[in-house]
């Protein structure tokens, strides 16, 4: 069963930081860009950083301004986003998504993407 499950979401202050988790089965992640995106109630989903398969690239929204890190563990199956230096305005429900190709991450329709997780929720207090 082809499936991504994020974790690593909670309540976090102003300032710290949480580690997202996207662990992949059913598929590899090798041949894949990996995307976050975030939706906050009311909003359409909005890109936060994206990999390129074999990490050649990475493409990151204005707001992370050094912030936030991707990376991938081909071994694990599993995609992480280190987010460092929260901020109210990150509160949101985060999730990763993939696309096939060294193109995937110049797709900006989450829906577009092939295969989506149901979300982890971030919740950064002031």
């Amino acid at each position: 069963q082809v499936q991504l499950v994020e974790s690593g979401g909670g309540l976090v202050q102003a300032g710290g930081s949480l580690r997202l988790s996207c662990a992949a089965s059913g598929f590899s992640l090798d041949d894949y860009a990996i995307a976050w995106f975030r939706q906050v109630p009311g909003k359409e989903h909005e890109g936060v950083s994206c990999i390129t398969p074999g990490n050649r690239r990475v493409l990151n929204a204005d707001f992370v301004k050094g912030r936030f890190t991707i990376a991938r563990d081909n071994v694990k199956n599993t995609a992480y986003l280190q987010m460092n230096n929260l901020k109210p305005d990150d509160t949101a429900a985060y999730y990763c998504a993939t696309r096939k190709g060294p193109d995937g991450c110049y797709e900006h329709d989450f829906y577009e993407y092939t295969y989506r997780g149901q979300g982890t929720q971030v919740i950064v207090s002031s």
